[in-house]
């Protein structure tokens, strides 16, 4: 029974004894060992040895990316407005000795930095511009926390404002301020809707007065060539007309038919005259009509003077 007990109790030393030699770091990890109370080594990810009682892993860090939420504080702009702010921080511990021994708390170190470089960049800058500036404002408090962190064997990664909340009264104003930008571009849009009514339907009067015009134009074209096409072909038709008059003259019999034909015509002419008044006018000698005819004859070969009707 006593070999069995003594058994026991020399497996339970070796297994703490174990327990104390073999050390196995995660992926990821960095652990600081000390040796009799002083740094010694960082351990690595892997299987390391160690002396029971004498080596200790005093600090363990995460070698990942560590996002840190930093506590909402007010700050206070250029022009005097308060500034509810609250941001993220990104780090990531670079040396393991450093963060074990740079700092007593480098995590509470960090925010504390930041929450003091956030309030000086805040108070370069106008409520209007730190709206616009966010990528500044970022920039700034990490190149400001880089510098420092740099002792503590912290690498600052980044810097995002998650919220920027002004006092209630500038929110309101704020959003008076959007509504009054909104109806001026409403009242602009319309008034520029109007303007282009206006023009458009000023060019459509004008190309229409201008098609108008361009029609009235070659419809009194097309007319004037008509007038003078049918006063051409009238003054063809009267010159076709005496050509073959003065060609059936010049043939044989032609100065026969035009005698006859002026005898005609003045016989009726004649007796045109007379029927115009209430008064009868005769010839002074009714027997002598080849006279009168002849005298005709006379006008048209050019022989004789004017005729001259007397009233009897």
């Amino acid at each position: 029974m006593d070999v069995t007990i003594v058994g026991a109790i020399l497996l339970v030393i070796v297994v703490v004894i174990a327990g104390q030699t073999i050390k196995i770091v995660p992926q990821q990890h960095a652990w600081v060992l000390e040796r009799l109370g002083r740094y010694h080594a960082t351990l690595t990810p892997g299987l390391t040895i160690v002396l029971p009682f004498i080596d200790r892993v005093a600090y363990k860090h995460v070698l990942k990316e560590i996002p840190l939420e930093v506590p909402s504080q007010v700050c206070i702009t250029r022009d005097n407005t308060q500034l509810q702010v609250d941001g993220v921080l990104y780090f990531q511990v670079t040396d393991a000795m450093k963060a074990s021994y740079g700092s007593s708390n480098f995590v509470y170190a960090i925010t504390q930095l930041s929450q003091t470089t956030l309030r000086s960049v805040i108070g370069k800058l106008e409520l209007d511009k730190t709206f616009e500036e966010r990528d500044y404002i970022n920039h700034s408090i990490v190149t400001a926390l880089d510098e420092a962190a740099s002792n503590w064997g912290v690498k600052v990664l980044r810097y995002e404002i998650k919220d920027l909340t002004p006092p209630k009264e500038i929110l309101h104003a704020m959003q008076a301020q959007i509504t009054a930008e909104r109806e001026k571009r409403a009242v602009i849009a319309a008034s520029e809707g109007r303007k282009q009514e206006q023009i458009n339907l000023a060019w459509g009067a004008r190309e229409a007065a201008i098609h108008k015009s361009e029609g009235e134009r070659q419809a009194a074209i097309n007319q004037a060539q008509g007038q003078a096409s049918a006063i051409l072909a009238v003054a063809e038709a009267n010159a076709q007309a005496i050509e073959k008059v003065g060609a059936a003259i010049q043939s044989g019999g032609g100065m026969e038919a035009v005698n006859l034909k002026i005898a005609e015509q003045y016989v009726g002419a004649f007796g045109n005259i007379a029927k115009q008044g209430n008064t009868l006018i005769v010839p002074g000698n009714l027997a002598d009509m080849s006279s009168m005819i002849a005298s005709a004859l006379s006008i048209v070969k050019g022989e004789g003077g004017s005729a001259v009707i007397r009233k009897s």
